[in-house]
């Protein structure tokens, strides 16, 4: 003998019909504390980048900082926020965005992620044509390096898990 259920419990899909799913994303966390807040306060540098907002990168610079300064091994990550955070220049700011997003990079893969995931990009074009590495939580490309006309410029170069 065979149940079949059509009432309102049955679940399918009319091909018309978006099937949606729910996507939960979980903010990197590491083992230090610190690391966490550095990270965090990374990424609202990096934001205030993209927007092209030379005031809230300096703000977020110098949250970034006062945190770098209570971790061991950040001293050239400190030197990188400290000048964005006194720059009203966002060109100078985005230069140092990159010097500080390798060191940030080392600070992170230092910090023994315990949750999440923290993507590498990499942007060709940044930088002097040098290319420039940055972090995100995210792994679609949003530049901070490029302004708003190459904001999809680069590419996942590693993740970090």
């Amino acid at each position: 003998m065979a149940l079949v259920s059509w009432g309102a419990n049955a679940q399918h899909n009319h091909g018309g019909q978006a099937v949606q799913q729910e996507i939960i994303q979980t903010k990197p966390l590491f083992k230090s504390k610190e690391v966490t807040k550095a990270y965090q306060a990374y990424l609202d540098v990096k934001d205030a980048l993209i927007a092209a907002e030379a005031g809230k990168a300096q703000k977020a610079a110098q949250s970034l900082l006062k945190t770098l300064k209570k971790m061991d091994n950040s001293e050239q990550a400190r030197a990188e926020a400290a000048i964005i955070a006194s720059s009203t220049s966002l060109g100078a700011q985005r230069k140092s965005f990159a010097a500080l997003s390798d060191e940030m990079t080392a600070l992170v893969k230092n910090g023994q992620l315990s949750m999440g995931v923290v993507y590498v990009h990499f942007c060709p074009m940044a930088n002097g044509l040098t290319g420039a590495n940055w972090l995100s939580s995210q792994q679609e490309i949003v530049n901070p390096y490029m302004g708003e006309n190459m904001k999809k410029c680069g590419s996942v170069k590693e993740t970090i898990q």
